[in-house]
């Protein structure tokens, strides 16, 4: 049972990633920090430049990648939700340093406890 709960958010925190890059990536939500409307907006409020914004992309996009191809590639699983749960605590670092409500950082708190779940349950 926990097994099939596992891969249930593996593939939910995948998703969820994807979601946010290619799906909402231009689009204004209220998750989004400040008062940013699309994300590059949201990282120039987080006074991170644009280069860092595709870099952090990249990086989360690929390791959602790294989430489903997990499923037949075992050994990256756990290297791969554990880089998501430290990115998503530097989201979570970024809402808090602009003084965002900590509502603002749900998505991020519960992508790092999908992670984590993944990575150790």
């Amino acid at each position: 049972m926990i097994e099939a709960v596992r891969m249930f958010i593996q593939v939910l925190v995948a998703f969820g990633i994807f979601n946010v890059w290619f799906i909402r990536f231009g689009k204004s939500t209220k998750w989004r920090g400040g008062n940013a409307k699309d994300m590059r907006a949201e990282f120039a409020v987080y006074g991170l430049p644009g280069w860092f914004m595709i870099i952090t992309g990249t990086l989360k996009v690929t390791l959602a990648c790294c989430l489903i191809a997990g499923f037949w590639f075992p050994a990256i699983l756990r290297p791969a939700a554990l880089g998501l749960a430290v990115l998503m605590l530097g989201a979570i670092a970024m809402h808090t340093k602009v003084g965002d409500s900590p509502m603002k950082s749900l998505p991020a708190i519960c992508m790092l406890a999908g992670s984590l779940f993944v990575a150790f349950g």
